[in-house]
């Protein structure tokens, strides 16, 4: 419109060239400012345009492209419970994505070895790893707090301090510096004491006895007078069957049966005070997370909180039914940790937390989140889960 008013003064301009020059005047003023009123030019709307259509072919281009992914995991291929959580970890992130990311899953062994999960993630080799955070305590000791650690968090604990609490901006801070993006993607729940072929009834009986126990678990063990071993779960049966190990501990009915300990231990102990509750951790390259389009990296994330709450399900669902054959079928000895035994490892986690805490700052900042967490859950817990559980044993005895 603007156009068409400024053409028509125009052509009046021709007819007023003999005009008097006051209206010739009053001519040139309205044109200057329909020049000024008018678009500044079609370029630059042209220019607004191609910008939007290449952002939009930008869009459609992220939209189409594959990614190939690898995931590197700690436990044998499809292991029941760790592995099979790895693979619906990668199957999941592939179905949300509608194949976008494509993920090939190797077990322990088949492209790195169960220990070295952390390294390949981290300097690429493969884009997601599936392992657990209490292995590479050699590298900080701090990423301890992100599995399990004695006499700590049950598992629904652990998802409140990690998502709710302050453990999951810990936990990225800390993973950040190693190039990674840390994951909760599953958990065990409360494992069991481990598998032996002596009885325990004070702590004397664990004094020169070799039992493999990751973490501070081995810490504590260490300082009770025994022999922490640290092996991948695929090497245990052997270990133990030879007498390389005088004990182990693994994780709990479900994967424990799938191992075959009860062929070669006798005694099974529990409550699991050295893991009440593990977090699996998937962890991502950084690099290639960042790669990803906004849409598939919130794929990726919630994926794994999916997977998180999946695998304590089928470790929930699956635990009692192995624990029954475990005990029906093969005879194992069914052995609670005598109260005395208990409280004296209660002792020694507090003293190897707090001297930790005091030669390690970083420990210490993740320790005082995890303990103040810990303290509130206890006091909560003491008026609901505690006392609901223990009602609900009375009614039905």
């Amino acid at each position: 419109m603007t156009k068409y008013f400024l053409l028509k003064y125009l052509k009046s301009c021709s007819q007023l060239i003999s005009a008097k020059p006051a209206q010739l005047l009053f001519v040139l003023g309205i044109t200057t400012i329909f020049i000024a009123c008018a678009p500044k030019n079609d370029t630059a709307a042209s220019d607004e345009q191609e910008v939007a259509e290449q952002e939009v072919a930008e869009q459609e281009v992220a939209e189409q492209e594959v990614y190939e992914w690898k995931m590197v995991t700690s436990w044998p291929k499809n292991f029941p419970g760790l592995g099979i959580g790895a693979n619906n970890l990668g199957a999941l992130i592939e179905e949300m994505s509608g194949g976008r990311i494509k993920v090939t899953v190797y077990g322990a062994g088949e492209l790195v070895g169960p220990f070295e999960v952390f390294d390949a993630v981290s300097r690429g080799t493969a884009e997601l790893g599936h392992s657990a955070a209490y292995y590479w305590s050699g590298k900080n000791q701090a990423v301890q707090f992100f599995s399990s650690v004695p006499f700590g968090l049950t598992a629904q604990e652990m998802n409140g301090w990690l998502y709710y609490g302050g453990g999951m901006e810990l936990w990225q801070k800390i993973y950040g510096k190693y190039n990674l993006i840390p994951l909760a993607a599953g958990n065990a729940g409360v494992q069991m004491g481990g598998w032996f072929n002596k009885e325990i009834n004070s702590l004397e009986d664990l004094k020169g006895i070799k039992m493999r126990i990751p973490g501070l678990g081995g810490k504590v063990l260490n300082k009770a007078g025994g022999i922490a071993v640290s092996l991948p779960g695929g090497e245990l049966f052997a270990a133990l069957q030879s007498g390389a190990i005088d004990a182990t501990e693994w994780v709990g009915p479900y994967n424990d049966l799938a191992f075959g300990f009860y062929k070669v231990a006798k005694y099974y102990y529990y409550p699991g005070w050295h893991e009440p509750g593990t977090t699996l951790e998937g962890m991502i390259n950084k690099d290639a997370f960042e790669a990803l389009p906004a849409d598939l990296q919130s794929i990726v994330l919630n994926a794994a909180k999916v997977i998180n709450q999946d695998m304590l399900a089928d470790f929930t669902a699956a635990n009692n039914r192995a624990l029954n054959i475990l005990v029906q079928d093969h005879q194992v000895e069914l052995r609670r940790y005598p109260q005395e035994v208990i409280n004296e490892l209660a002792r020694i986690t507090n003293e190897v937390l707090e001297t930790t805490a005091a030669e390690d700052p970083e420990f210490k900042e993740v320790y005082d989140s995890f303990n103040k967490f810990r303290v509130e859950a206890i006091k909560w817990h003491s008026v609901s889960e505690l006392p609901y559980l223990e009602m609900r044993e009375k009614a039905f005895k």
